[in-house]
């Protein structure tokens, strides 16, 4: 009975004996074994070492392989538009016919917008209308709130956020025409509500200056916050327009340790020399004040003293602050680079933040967002108000001038007859 079976095992020893010898399978196992070998071992040295932060982190997040940290961005990623139908996936390299590589160099794009102020209609920021002369910005804070707005002309709002940048050549123009409208009443407007009126680019394009030009002819009012020291390229502008009571400066200062800030906003001037704008400023007899923003729990809120000391004695007349909230995008984004840049302390920093936010990291409530709540946040506001009586004392920014504001007669077109 077992005469068949034992035949069959005869003439399948002998069909595999037969097939080594005339394919040479030790050699094709052994090829495949290797290439096997090389593909793990390239995969092996793509992986960067990093430290678990807690047991309570997500399996995921723990699972993930971080890529190496781009210099000079803030955000390390694209985020998915949501406003997009279709997105790029670069998870699934095998099927790139190219590898992808993010932007290292800024893309500049021409936008020729119909109006150019926009109307404030949120209680957490003062003045009624706010001016950006850019869309996007070079400066590539990691926690900036602008990202989300990105979105909306179809980039992401990770590293196209920073590197592709709307320039709007001709908001000097609009802002004139605007202005001598028959209705127009002069009222504050703040450079920039989204985006920072200084950032690299304004070097080259000084569409910030030209607006600058405008407002200073119509003798109009006008507030500026920046975190660059190219501001003082237009000193002149300021100077003239201070004595008149039309300007308020702020310089936003994050933080005064380098390395913190380097990291965190790469491409903003660093914190001494915001310090240093604030003394040339204020000796120019323009009325600068100090932004600490945002406050983040865990990176850089015990700077408070230090900052609020520094610029007082440098001139500023007034010290305001913001508490951090992520909304949209901006989470995942500040998240991700958190965890690839501080992932020792991760998970602290981001505790933190959500306990200012009812336990979320994003936060809408007009009063609220942008001050925070809970023990944290009650805590830092009642010691920024010590801070300040301490340093600033009865300081305080003078009241704009509107009763100055006169438009000049027209270039070109049709004169008034009256």
């Amino acid at each position: 009975m077992n005469q068949p079976v034992v035949l069959l095992y005869s003439q399948h020893q002998f069909f595999c004996q037969k097939f080594f010898k005339s394919h040479n399978f030790a050699f094709i196992i052994f090829a495949i074994g290797f290439i096997f070998l090389i593909k793990i071992v390239i995969c092996l040295s793509n992986l960067e070492c990093f430290s678990y932060p807690s047991l309570s982190t997500p399996l995921v997040l723990l699972m993930q392989v971080l890529p190496e940290h781009i210099k000079g961005r803030g955000a390390q990623q694209n985020n998915d538009n949501p406003f997009l139908r279709h997105h790029y996936d670069t998870t699934e390299s095998e099927f790139l016919d190219e590898a992808w590589e993010p932007a290292t160099r800024t893309q500049v794009f021409i936008e020729h917008p119909k109006s150019i102020l926009n109307r404030v209609t949120s209680p957490d920021v003062p003045g009624d209308y706010s001016l950006n002369p850019y869309q996007g910005c070079e400066h590539g804070c990691s926690y900036c709130y602008a990202r989300n707005s990105h979105q909306y002309y179809g980039f992401s709002a990770g590293i196209d956020f920073e590197s592709k940048i709307i320039v709007k050549k001709n908001a000097a123009n609009l802002l004139d025409a605007t202005l001598r409208k028959r209705g127009w009443k002069p009222t504050p407007i703040m450079f920039s509500g989204n985006t920072d009126c200084y950032q690299p680019l304004e070097r080259t394009h000084q569409i910030t200056r030209q607006c600058l030009e405008v407002f200073n002819r119509f003798s109009h009012p006008v507030g500026m916050i920046t975190k660059n020291s190219l501001i003082l390229r237009d000193l002149d502008l300021l100077s003239q327009m201070a004595s008149r009571g039309l300007v308020h400066v702020y310089l936003t200062v994050t933080t005064l340790d380098e390395e913190l800030r380097r990291k965190m906003e790469p491409r903003t001037s660093p914190g001494l020399r915001r310090i240093e704008v604030i003394r040339q400023l204020s000796e120019a007899g323009i009325p600068t004040g100090v932004m600490l923003g945002p406050v983040i729990p865990g990176l850089n809120h015990h700077e408070a003293a230090d900052i609020m000391k520094a610029a007082a004695e440098a001139g500023a007349c007034q010290a305001g602050y913001t508490y951090v909230h992520l909304n949209g995008q901006t989470g995942p984004i500040f998240e991700q680079w958190l965890r690839q840049t501080y992932p020792d302390r991760a998970e602290k920093v981001l505790s933190q933040i959500k306990a200012a936010h009812q336990g979320k990291l994003n936060d809408s409530r007009f009063g609220l967002r942008m001050r925070g709540e809970g023990e944290l946040a009650e805590g830092y506001a009642r010691w920024f108000k010590l801070l300040r009586n301490k340093y600033f004392g009865t300081r305080s920014m003078p009241s704009y001038n509107f009763e100055a504001f006169s438009p000049p007669p027209p270039t070109t077109g049709q004169l008034k007859l009256f």
